[in-house]
């Protein structure tokens, strides 16, 4: 099986040690963003501004991935209070575009650096888009046996 880490400063570095997000031929899981600036390593204020840097964090990774949100297939939204869940609803609604990805939302009691909303989720690249490596080919080539 081929896989790929996948890193960008477009989001913020990882916390421990796992990647940003892994890609293995065309899907691409993304790890859980924190709504941290990643030019300042700070969380944002407000599980507002949260939620809308979680969405930016998982742009830049999907963009390194060479995808983006509207190729997102699966979304897990960890909450500390589902109070917030009518305005997380509304920021994904500014952030996707039907059809909406598929979603689980749970409420935690925590989360790393007491930050109020953590996503991940799930890609899928579209093969059709797949630049050729010099010599032609990928290494997410599907005649290589991934």
């Amino acid at each position: 099986m081929n896989k790929q880490a996948i890193h960008t400063k477009n989001a913020p570095a990882a916390l421990g040690p796992y990647s940003q997000a892994i890609r293995s031929g065309y899907t691409v899981y993304l790890s859980g963003q924190l709504g941290l600036d990643p030019a300042t390593g700070n969380l944002r204020e407000g599980v507002e501004a949260q939620a809308r840097q979680v969405f930016d964090n998982l742009r830049g990774v999907a963009e390194a991935a060479g995808g983006s949100l509207d190729d997102m297939v699966k979304l897990s939204v960890l909450l500390v209070d589902l109070a917030d869940f009518a305005k997380v609803n509304d920021i994904m609604t500014s952030c996707f575009r039907p059809p909406y990805p598929a979603r689980a939302t749970y409420q935690v009691a925590a989360l790393p650096k007491a930050a109020l909303i953590e996503v991940e989720g799930i890609l899928l690249l579209n093969p059709a888009s797949e630049q050729t490596w010099p010599g032609g080919g990928s290494p997410f080539d599907s005649r290589k046996g991934q």
